[in-house]
């Protein structure tokens, strides 16, 4: 298996935005690890954020729109050059349809990582159809709660990963949803996903560097 990854999705915390990201990517930046330390940031953040070395920036979002009249949307070729390296889609917080994950795919250069987020197995399977980079599993009524998907939940992560792998093995998968210490990644990782994705348990820590740390303490 490749590198297990840790992606850390700012949202719009007021603890992960403006100077408040920098500050946080920096002390992702500084983890010892052979992990993928990938940091979700907003569009505004992108430039600052990935100017930080030893990190791996995705946008949070991306639109399948060219350059000209769209106002309000996130095109993917801005993105890029602000320092994107990467974009979630179809997060639980911003549903798209598989018309737009599909249409987005269609505009990104080779090599780009997308990882399209999933409520359930069947949502997981539809996505990977399409080839993403990456799914992420993430069963809404879980983000942002004290119980990790790995502990309420493992079946939806082993139910993915084999539904994902029957319809293109090359998909990569995910989970998240009250994802927060060393252990719930050991445990994705033991159910067969190959990383996670996580916000809360990252960005209102009281310690952020020493959950990093955990974070990846028992890969």
């Amino acid at each position: 298996m490749d590198a297990p990854l840790i992606v850390v999705n700012f949202k719009t915390y007021s603890t992960a935005m403006a100077e408040s990201a920098e500050v946080l990517a920096n002390l992702m930046s500084e983890v010892e690890t052979k992990a993928r330390m990938v940091a979700v940031t907003s569009a505004f953040d992108l430039s600052s954020v990935s100017a930080i070395s030893g990190l791996e920036v995705w946008s949070q979002h991306l639109d399948p729109v060219g350059q000209g009249s769209y106002t309000g949307w996130l095109e993917p070729q801005t993105a890029i050059a602000r320092g994107a390296s990467g974009t979630i889609i179809n997060h639980a917080e911003h549903k798209v349809s598989l018309e737009h994950v599909r249409d987005l795919m269609a505009m990104l250069p080779d090599g780009f990582p997308i990882c399209a987020c999933a409520a359930d197995v069947e949502e997981a399977r539809a996505l990977a159809e399409l080839g993403p980079t990456f799914i992420a599993v993430e069963p809404p009524e879980l983000i942002g709660g004290d119980i990790s998907v790995t502990t309420a939940d493992p079946a939806i992560v082993s139910d993915t990963v084999a539904a994902v792998k029957e319809v293109n093995p090359d998909v990569r998968v995910l989970c998240g949803a009250g994802v927060k210490n060393g252990q719930d990644v050991a445990t994705a990782i033991s159910l067969g996903a190959e990383g996670v994705l996580l916000a809360s348990g990252v960005t209102k820590a009281s310690d952020v560097s020493g959950v990093l740390e955990d974070l990846v303490s028992l890969l």
